[in-house]
This record gives C-alpha cells, structure tokens and sequence, in this order.
C-alpha cells in the first residue's frame, strides 16, 4: 500500500478568486475556502497579480499601471500579495497559522533548495500551519529566469521546471511532499472532450495501474485545445504537470471553484478524478 506524507495539496486560479463583471475580488470563494482549509492541507494560491490591478484600479479613477510588462507585472503582483495573503488570514480558522510561501524555479531545481522547502512545508504541518504558497512574481524577471533556466538545462538537461504557472507549481510540490490528493480548482468543471460542449465532461480518467493512467492521460491531452485566458497555459498543460504526482500515486481532482473543497473530494459536485482503480 503507498503511504502519503501529506493529504492535500490544492491550488486555485487567479480567475476564480475575483468577481470579472464587478471588477472585484470575490470574497465569497475566500470564505468558502477558508471554512474548509486545515493543517494537512498546502495551499497554493494565484491571484496576487489580478487582485493587485483591481486593488490599483480601485484607487486610481480606473486607471491602470502604465511601463513594460516585467514593471506592471511586478507592481500590481506587490500591491496585490499583502491584500490575497489578508483575506486568507480572514477567513481561515482562527486556531490555525497560516504561513505565507513565496517560491521561485530555483527553489525547485536543486536538491538543497528542494529539502528546504519540503522541511518548510511538513513543518507547517506538524504545528497546526496553512502554508500559502505563489510564485514570486515581484522579484521576478522574465529575461532574467530564462536565462537561468537554460544554463539549468545545459547542467541537468530538460529535468528543469520554471514554476512561474502555479497548476505546475501545484504539482512540483505534490510530487515533493507525496500528497495523496492532489485539487486543482479553476473556472471550469474539469476536462473536456470539447470546452465548448459541457456535456463532454470526462468525469474520469483512470486506469487498472499507473501506466494505464499515464496512456489515458496522454489520449484526454489529444481533446485539449486552447486555454481559458491569454496567459494561461490550458488544460493540456494541467494534464502534463501532474505526471510526476500520478507517478507517486497521488489521486488528481479538478474542478470549478465554485464547489466546495469536501464535495469536488466526496464527488458530489461535477469534477475530473484522475488515478488507479
């Protein structure tokens, strides 16, 4: 039997944190997620940057950040952290720490960097604390990672990962601390045959071991085409990053925000349950 040294890691896009038509943060998702985030849970959360322009908006006559995409991304991911980390501390139980993680790829692709953020985490653990983990965008410069990723990849060839989209952040470190479940929560209900039909659904991607899973995986990325928003990186790209987590046998559920965390885990709401049966 395969033993799990985490329950759950969950991860939440930007998109589903806010409320698009009312240009506003959606505190209703905050509340909802707060009431069911617990110690055993790694939480890791977009949306420092959207909720940083909305934030800046709010303030400025509607006005947005003006200069080079590295400058807005920066200033609005800043503005944005201190207000997503207040609404997590908000609206989690009271009883728990709540710890904020700000990651980078380097912190990924060394064995040293890797052990101190997975002690950091199964700390977080053990002392009744939610880590909330995102990407550090303010410190992030784009020219800046490729160019050390690509002397990354010349060290350890393609075994490189950048992190800077949190589905693949999510997995990197499911796969880290061998969580059992892994929950991907988006503005969708999960993967489809055809996004634009939602009848298409796959409710399950399965198979008897995991290289039937893996094999099944790979046919469910054939119907994946296209992304939700400019930016993000689609479904196809979801089902790539969690090949390392099904590798462990970890269990994969995405589904849409809107649910509850306890009904996407039981099944009672409409979702995509990836593993071995």
């Amino acid at each position: 039997m395969v033993s799990f040294d985490c329950e759950l890691v969950g991860k939440i896009g930007s998109m589903a944190l806010i409320r698009k038509k009312d240009n506003d943060i959606d505190y209703n998702i905050f509340s909802r997620l707060g009431a069911e985030l617990r110690p055993g849970f790694i939480w890791v959360s977009s949306g420092a940057t959207e909720i940083g322009r909305l934030d800046y908006m709010k303030r400025n006559l509607g006005m947005e950040i003006e200069g080079t995409e590295d400058e807005i991304k920066t200033d609005y991911a800043a503005q944005g952290q201190a207000i997503l980390m207040e609404n997590y501390r908000r609206f989690i139980d009271p009883r728990y720490s709540v710890r904020q993680v700000l990651v980078e790829h380097q912190h990924f692709n060394t064995d040293l960097k890797r052990d101190h953020i997975r002690r950091l985490l199964m700390r977080a653990i053990e002392y009744n604390a939610i880590p909330i983990v995102n990407y550090n965008d303010p410190v992030d410069v784009e020219e800046n990672r490729k160019m050390e990723l690509s002397t990354l990849k010349q060290i350890k060839g393609e075994q490189v990962v950048e992190c800077v989209d949190n589905d693949e952040t999510a997995s990197v470190i499911a796969e880290l601390v061998k969580t059992r479940i892994l929950l991907i929560l988006t503005s969708t209900d999960g993967i489809y045959k055809d996004h634009m039909r939602p009848e298409t659904l796959m409710n399950e991607i399965s198979g008897s071991n995991t290289s039937e899973v893996i094999e099944n995986i790979r046919i469910a990325q054939q119907y994946c085409i296209g992304t939700s928003r400019a930016g993000s990186n689609g479904a196809y790209a979801k089902l790539e990053y969690i090949l390392g987590p099904v590798k462990n046998g970890t269990q994969v559920i995405i589904g849409n925000a809107r649910y509850r965390i306890s009904e996407l885990l039981a099944g009672s709401a409409p979702r995509t349950w990836i593993g071995v049966r």
